[in-house]
């Protein structure tokens, strides 16, 4: 039944209110015929994410049914936690704010709103690190070994798309083009591929030996050349997909030209020596990688940050290969799983393996204070973790 004004006074009466004290209009609320729970969701947005979606674009929810689900604009992501909250939340369709109620004075006395539904909860979102260890599992379920390699030619190997990896990726578009950047993939016929690391090796040699003996300067390495030269043994999008990798391209005078990485090609050679043996002499590794890098390059132990790992307690001193790719991307496993490699860890020894998992404005110390128990072993501070490793 619709409420009369005098019916409104009364209450406001038995409530011991005073009606000067409040805006003359009144809303009178109904349950509507559709009114229940579950049937709408609210999700808390930031400004930022406001904006978007008031500019036309999309937001997207990405997850697999094992997985928690997170939300994604164009760049970046965001993880969904249910908030309860003790009021309840009525919807109620062309509700009028006391602001706007203020700006007309005119408005009728009293407002009778249907309440089309309501919520004890919301989504909330956090900033999250996209998830992208996944991006680089997928692509290694079958790595692109050359035009020649006979399990391309099969039908059943993995194929990703830019649209399956969207689709299979907790990340943003952009977070997601950024990490195959990262990982030198590439495009094979629409596909998106990462490099079998001796193909990589055997493409990165042609070019290595090129420069050579041509005598170029690592800082100026032209591009046309290096298509003539080696498009007989590999084809040519290969080439330039190598030059990529491990150069920055640049224009002088038209010509396209690559400066090469010496960081990225040593720590690539490194990795080939390494792979092949579980722990190396430190010296005599050095000594071998130092006549494997091309002539002009120097190898330098902090190339290796995240690949490889020294043993300095062993006599004499060792090197192995542990690369931060193959870790857990959750924070406890990542810290478990160092824990087991090695009981304790500097600080210096341990940042390469976790600063990945720093979110936005986060320290690697503030990391090491939240996992991991700091003591002192002759003077030098050592991080072991907080609980026993199984």
């Amino acid at each position: 039944a619709m409420r009369s004004r005098a019916e409104v006074d009364a209450t406001l009466q038995t409530a011991k209110l005073n009606p000067a004290e409040l805006l003359p209009t009144v809303h009178c609320l109904s349950f509507g015929p559709q009114a229940g729970a579950g049937e709408c969701c609210l999700l808390q947005l930031e400004p930022g994410l406001c904006a978007e979606l008031e500019a036309g674009r999309s937001l997207v929810i990405r997850g697999e049914k094992d997985e928690q689900a997170v939300l994604c604009s164009k760049d970046k992501t965001y993880d969904m936690k249910i908030a309860d909250t003790s009021n309840m939340l009525l919807f109620i369709p062309g509700c009028k704010t006391p602001e706007q109620l203020n700006d007309n004075q005119a408005s009728c006395n009293i407002i009778h709103s249907q309440i089309a539904g309501f919520s004890n909860n919301y989504w909330e979102l956090r900033r999250c690190r996209p998830k992208l260890k996944k991006l680089r599992k997928l692509l290694m379920e079958d790595p692109y070994e050359g035009p020649d390699s006979q399990k391309d030619q099969t039908l059943t190997f993995s194929k990703y798309t830019t649209e399956d990896l969207l689709s299979l990726i907790q990340a943003s578009e952009e977070e997601i083009l950024h990490q195959l950047q990262v990982i030198d993939a590439c495009k094979v016929e629409g596909y998106w591929r990462i490099l079998e690391f001796d193909y990589e090796m055997k493409l990165l040699n042609h070019v290595t030996q090129l420069i050579e003996s041509e005598s170029w300067s690592l800082s100026k390495v032209p591009l046309c050349t290096c298509l003539e030269e080696l498009g007989s043994l590999e084809p040519t999008e290969m080439i330039e997909h190598i030059l990529l990798s491990y150069g920055r391209k640049y224009i002088d005078d038209g010509e396209v030209y690559f400066e090469m990485h010496e960081d990225k090609i040593c720590r690539a050679i490194a990795q080939m020596l390494l792979q092949n043996a579980v722990k190396f002499n430190l010296s005599e590794f050095q000594e071998v990688w130092q006549q494997s890098v091309p002539e002009g390059m120097t190898a330098r132990l902090d190339q290796l940050k995240g690949l490889a790992l020294v043993d300095k307690s062993s006599r004499p001193e060792t090197i192995f290969l542990l690369k931060v790719d193959n870790l857990p991307e959750d924070n406890q496993d990542r810290f478990n799983s160092l824990f087991s490699i090695r009981e304790k860890w500097t600080e210096e020894d341990i940042t390469p393996y976790i600063q990945d998992l720093c979110a936005e404005k986060q320290t690697v110390g503030a990391l090491l204070t939240k996992y991991a128990r700091s003591s002192t072993q002759n003077g030098v501070r050592v991080y072991n973790s907080r609980r026993p490793i199984s």
